[in-house]
């Protein structure tokens, strides 16, 4: 392909990436500046991204309430929600778009042409030709509005992106990193959020939001990129002809400017909220942050991500084994954060106290300059290249396509260096230089000059507050009635109608004709055939292998299966702790640091995790196997290092060790309440599951909210309770790690089998000897309602129950369902008119199905919407392209294009819970071939989990006490 006959680009650069495979091309539009960038190669999951460089100038939101706002109607689709109709009709592989500090970029990605052209001239026609100036309710829907209901109502505030925030600065950890980033940039655009700060994003004008667009989201200020297998003439031709040539250059004043360096260190201190219940000792956030360099800098970019390893990341990481060591903060955390550009070192405390900060600057300090005068040791360093250029090499980003990764690296150089799109893309190069410096001061020097001489830092303190939320939610109902009260009664009129014109454009029909422009694959261009299985059975000795014979690219992927579903449930807890212990306590041969360096000095890691595979043979949907798995992956040579590193942990880990057993349970108790922030549709999902499910049951006993209740009272009392902790370790570890129960997944082409048989026989001959536990131990569950409270603003809210206790079977077209109430009914219901950050559905085929929602305002609201549900599915009435809408959406995320070690974790579950290829087949027709009419029969089985009444409430006080009555029990964590 010649680019240069493409005679609307000047091509300004070529090469070619070995470390990824691809020849590499940078372009500009010569009519319009734009910046493009190829990257072809062989991958079929093709990725299209466009994004723009937004500074800010406040924190009313305006660039995250814009990436929201463009996909709402365009020029060419001006349905209220393209982006909607295209994940319900399109086989993409990503659809998605993000808001950074200093850019915005909507990223897409598809392995079929047809579909992918779809995916590019939608969010093209969105970016450039937004609906936004004709429709101002789009605005008023995704960022803000006055919500009043009838003259007399209550007065409030209501945007989905108003919401999300609320979320957002609810969670001390959100607060942290906003602070630390405006408090070391103040005179640049950093210094503003451009999330937007709840309590700003209300000072946000329509015409400022038009103006922004203006200013921004034009070619001259834009970033293009391609990459895959694809033909790029072809798609450049459409780029200029469709949209780039209809624009004349601008100068657009978007560069991102340095911050000036500090002369000194500057000191924050910043409140967060608490609940009344949860004491304010031990609730401090402590960090130290360092700004290094620039995104520019390419070695000291990928230096200090090794750094960060050594000094943080790694669990006996120097500085956070310092601090816990000084008894600063029960779980020490921080990062290498270098999405900016100026990139910044963190370390943090958590769970300490603000009398404590002088010691922990002092303690990080007085690390760091021992560093410098004794040495990095070496084996750290070692590792920590090793790590990264491992996953360098694998190139597995787990759900995202590693197009995409490239493309959102690449803008870290990018968008601060015209010229400089392929700086961090090369990093192959860079692993060999420094693992050369070991040993010569050089990663002391970097520690020296800045970290330890660099004076442009912070130190930032996050305080608890009690009742913070309440009080300013209070502040702010006195503050709306106060306004409320100065308007004159024609002004409160106009707000009640604009509040029901934006009800009326939510609730309006669309046109037939504009959905008709939205572009949908046939479901002629669909396969029928699934995904193959690569499943073989071999006995290694006295060892079942379950072979999946894949092409890994020279790596071994080696799990270790041990059941426990035969252990009793006071028991199943302890097994979460044993989890949570292994790999990060010391053995008999390894300081549990060290531990952690060997393993990634030879290979790609060894991780542990717990799973449950129910038996979609059994009939009564009660069966299920529990297992203790352990990971494994490295190259082939290395593998045997993996077996012997797995055997110590597992044999040989000092499970007396009462100091290190201390700081584990704080650890795992403080994220474990992160998690329950961050993602409480999650916890409240698993928790109103175990209300009747004997398998979700387990699964909250070892890693949910009964987990975290164990865990809690083990840590708080733990001198009355180190005994018996002890003793149930020590004693589970022997029942578990035996012959009897182990079962090897082994996903590497079938000819590299040979080369850890012997591997297997050692091990098998080194475990405990003792009896299976695969025998299902009962155990208890309770149908309650429960309301959990936290210092958040808005709400998760969950309703559960399983459709097979009442005689419902599953059914391929319940996949189905989930895109339609996720994307229609409670799209529509929580999110647009609710003002939900987001909401979804599930159906599994053991009969369990949930309706959730994310960073909600509602709750007793959103419960009837649920209810509704049923109603909705009886009438269900959808034209064939709507059908075909949701079935191409339902395969699209069927059809996720996998890397050989999530093949074979496929291929392996399949195997676990007895799931055949012919029922996964049947499954696929029933969801082709499927109608309307299919569609309302699933009512009954919504009717069926909806009856269940299992509810669980994730959210505010002032929320679950002003809903009191539709809970059995309110409690906090």
């Amino acid at each position: 392909m010649s680019i240069e006959r493409v005679d609307a680009y000047r091509v300004k650069g070529e090469s070619v990436l070995e470390g990824i495979s691809a020849k590499a091309t940078l372009l500009e539009h010569k009519k319009t500046g734009a910046r493009v960038v190829l990257l072809e190669n062989e991958d079929k999951n093709k990725v299209f991204q466009i994004g723009f460089r937004t500074p800010v100038k406040d924190s009313t939101g305006v660039p995250h309430i814009m990436e929201h706002s463009v996909l709402c109607g365009s020029r060419n689709f001006p349905v209220k929600d393209p982006f909607v109709e295209l994940v319900k009709g399109s086989l993409n592989t990503f659809l998605n778009a993000m808001t950074y500090p200093d850019k915005t970029v909507y990223p897409v990605a598809s392995c079929n042409d047809k579909d992918f052209q779809n995916l590019m001239h939608v969010y093209m026609d969105a970016v450039f030709y937004p609906n936004i100036y004709q429709k101002k309710e789009i605005f008023l829907q995704e960022g803000w509005s006055y919500k009043l209901e009838d003259i007399e109502g209550k007065l409030e505030y209501n945007g989905v992106v108003y919401n999300e925030m609320k979320g957002a600065f609810s969670s001390p950890e959100g607060v942290l990193d906003r602070v630390v980033l405006n408090t070391l940039f103040p005179d640049t655009s950093y210094a503003n959020e451009s999330g937007g700060d709840p309590e700003c994003i209300p000072d946000l004008t329509y015409e400022e939001f038009l103006e922004f667009h203006r200013t921004y989201y034009h070619p001259s200020n834009s970033y293009i990129y391609l990459y895959g297998k694809m033909d790029m003439e072809e798609k450049l031709r459409w780029l200029d002809a469709e949209y780039l040539q209809h624009f004349q250059k601008l100068e657009v004043d978007s560069a991102i400017s340095l911050q000036k360096p500090f002369s000194e260190m500057k000191e924050k201190e910043i409140f967060y909220s608490i609940t009344n219940e949860e004491g304010e000792e031990d609730n401090t956030y402590l960090s130290y942050n360092k700004v290094i360099g620039t995104n520019l800098d390419r070695e000291l970019y990928l230096a200090f991500q090794i750094l960060d390893y050594v000094l943080l990341s790694a669990p006996g990481a120097v500085l956070k084994k310092a601090l816990l060591e000084q008894q600063i903060g029960k779980d020490i955390m921080g990062s290498y954060d270098n999405s900016t550009y100026q990139p910044v070192f963190s370390v943090v405390a958590k769970n300490a106290n603000p009398e404590e900060k002088e010691a922990f600057v002092q303690t990080v300090e007085d690390t760091l300059r021992h560093l410098v005068e004794k040495g990095i040791d070496k084996r750290a360093l070692e590792a920590g290249i090793n790590y990264h250029e491992f996953r360098s090499k694998e190139a597995d980003f787990g759900n995202y396509p590693k197009g995409l990764m490239y493309g959102l690296q690449m803008m870290d150089s990018w968008l601060y260096d015209d010229n400089s799109p392929f700086l961090h893309l090369e990093a192959e190069a860079l692993f060999p230089l420094l693992r050369e410096r070991v040993g010569t001061g050089y990663y002391e020097d970097l520690i020296r000059t800045y970290l330890l001489e660099n004076p442009h830092g912070a130190v930032v303190t996050v305080l608890p507050e009690k009742g913070r939320t309440l009080r300013l939610d209070k502040e702010l109902e006195e503050k709306l009635q106060t306004y409320k009260e100065s308007l004159a009664q024609e002004e409160r009129e106009a707000l009640v109608r604009q509040t029901q014109r934006l009800l009326e454009y939510q609730s309006s029909e669309e046109r037939e004709e504009d959905i008709q422009k939205i572009p949908v694959l046939k479901r002629t261009d669909i396969s029928r055939e699934v995904e193959p299985v690569y499943n073989e059975k071999i006995m290694v000795s006295e060892t079942p292998v379950i072979l999946h014979d894949i092409e890994t690219n020279g790596i071994g992927y080696v799990d270790f299966l041990f059941y426990f579903t035969g252990i009793e449930e006071e028991l199943l807890p302890y097994v979460g702790i044993l989890q949570a212990v292994l790999g990060i306590i010391d053995t008999e041969n390894f300081e549990y640091g060290e531990f952690f360096d060997e393993i990634n000095v030879h290979t790609g890691g060894i991780e542990t995790s717990l799973e449950l595979y129910p038996d979609l043979g059994d009939s009564s949907g009660k069966e299920y196997q529990c297992t203790f798995e352990v990971k494994a992956k490295a190259l082939f040579p290395k593998l045997p290092v993996a077996f012997r590193m797995t055997e110590e942990m597992l044999l040989r880990s000092k499970l007396e060790d009462e100091k290190r057993l201390k700081e584990i349970l704080s650890m795992v108790k403080s994220r474990l309440l992160m998690k329950f922030q961050s993602a409480g549709h999650a916890t409240a999902i698993r928790r109103a599951a175990s209300y009747a499910s004997p398998a979700s049951r387990v699964k909250e006993l070892t890693g949910g909210i009964a987990f975290y209740e164990v865990v809690k009272r083990l840590e708080e009392h733990f001198e009355e309770e180190k005994e018996g902790l002890k003793r149930q370790l020590r004693e589970l570890a022997k029942r578990l790690f035996c012959r009897e129960n182990l079962c090897i997944s082994y996903t590497a082409p079938k000819k590299r089998l040979s080369e850890i048989e012997s591997c297997i026989k050692t091990l098998e001959q080194k475990l405990w000897k003792g009896q299976a536990q695969t025998k299902i131990r009962p155990v208890s569950c309770k149908k309650e309602k429960e309301g959990f409270q936290t210092a958040s603003k808005v709400q998760y809210v969950v309703q559960a129950g399983n459709f097979r206790e009442k005689g419902f079977d599953y059914v391929g077209t319940l996949q189905i369902l989930r895109v339609i109430l996720s994307y229609d009914y409670l799209w529509q219901n929580v999110r647009v008119k609710g003002g939900a950050y987001g909401c979804m559905s599930g159906f599994s085929r053991t009969g369990e199905g949930y309706f959730a929602s994310y960073r909600d305002p509602n709750l007793r609201k959103t419960l009837e919407v649920y209810r509704g549900v049923v109603e909705y599915l009886r009438t269900f009435q959808v034209t064939e392209r709507d059908m075909t809408k949701y079935i191409i959406g339902t395969i699209s995320n069927l059809d996720q294009p996998m890397m050989p070690a999530a093949a074979g974790d496929r291929s392996m579950n399949l195997h676990m819970c007895g799931l055949t290829l012919d029922r996964i087949r049947e499954e696929r027709r029933q969801i082709l071939e499927a109608g309307q009419e299919d569609i309302r029969k699933l009512a009954d089985i919504v009717e069926a989990v909806l009856e269940a009444g299992q509810i669980c409430v994730v959210g505010s006080e002032e929320k679950l006490r002003e809903d009191r009555e539709l809970f059995d029990v309110i409690t906090g964590f």
